[in-house]
């Protein structure tokens, strides 16, 4: 069963659980306009995913100093301790959108910026960085460079070793795979990169694209060899797509597991207000893993 949960306006849900408590980082807007999009917080503290989410009462980061609109995909992963949030701005030294890091000791933060402005090619638009640690103990940022600023109007998604202290980048970008790679996109866009390990050693990525009903919808690739620059192969099936539900589409992905042990997937739905006469909110389906890869139990 999707889980609801009544907070509207909330694009890119990411989730952290802590200290049986519920954090829902995402794109939310301020002063009533997308066109003044924040790092939002809400809080679950009632151990079920269906309790009562309160937006958060303290500012939860500090905006950085070369941050001036497009505050898009916040989310906050523990790592050695301390809290990271992974996040989107557009630069006003760039001219582009870029991937940060900002640090806090709680989740609730007021998260501060940790890296010198945006860690991603200053020619590039990009977008969307999540956090993977791999088997070695290397920290990546994978994120999404841009359709609007490649060569050829293909989004791409791409990988950069960190410093262990995640103020850096210690290797340059490579490239992973192309938005027109799967036989189910007819977009052309890459979106919301979410890595999984399974419980036998696959290591999957989460991303977002259009299907050929021009759905925004959940598919996954799978590294060949398990590692982050390895061969990704697209998965044919889709993890989340309208078809599933004949109601909304939604998108920008990620899995968590839930304080009763079960797992879920994290997205907004719709994509496009407009055209389905609703808000976006926040949902959470059920999924499972079965034969090395995840499906949406609806």
């Amino acid at each position: 069963m999707i889980l609801q949960n009544g907070i509207e306006h909330l694009r890119d849900p990411f989730i952290l659980v802590e200290n049986g408590v519920y954090y829902a980082y995402g794109t939310g807007i301020d002063t009533g306009s997308w066109a003044s999009s924040v790092w939002d917080l809400y809080i679950n503290k009632s151990g079920r995913l269906d309790g009562e989410w309160k937006h958060s009462e303290k500012p939860v980061y500090i905006n950085p100093p070369h941050a001036v609109q497009d505050h898009w995909a916040p989310e906050v992963h523990k790592y050695k301790g301390r809290f990271y949030m992974f996040a989107t701005y557009r630069s006003d030294l760039t001219g582009h959108h870029g991937c940060t890091i900002l640090r806090a000791d709680s989740p609730e933060g007021p998260f501060a910026e940790i890296t010198d402005g945006t860690l991603t090619p200053q020619d590039w638009d990009s977008i969307d960085g999540t956090l993977y640690v791999d088997k070695a103990g290397t920290p990546w940022m994978i994120f999404v460079h841009e359709w609007t600023s490649t060569d050829d109007g293909v989004g791409r998604m791409a990988a950069a070793k960190l410093s262990e202290d995640l103020t850096h980048f210690v290797s340059e970008p490579v490239e992973l795979f192309r938005g027109d790679a799967p036989s189910w996109a007819a977009g052309k866009i890459t979106d919301g990169c979410f890595l999984y390990d399974t419980v036998d050693g696959n290591l999957l990525m989460l991303w977002s694209n259009f299907d050929m009903q021009g759905k925004y919808c959940v598919g996954i690739a799978h590294s060949e060899n398990g590692k982050v620059d390895g061969t990704w192969i697209q998965e044919p099936e889709l993890l989340f797509s309208s078809k599933m539900t004949g109601n909304c589409d939604g998108g920008h992905g990620m899995i968590f597991k839930a304080l009763d042990g079960n797992l879920y997937l994290s997205i907004h739905s719709p994509n496009d207000p407009a055209f389905y006469k609703q808000p976006e909110k926040m949902i959470f389906v059920p999924v499972k893993e079965q034969n090395g890869t995840l499906a949406c139990e609806v």
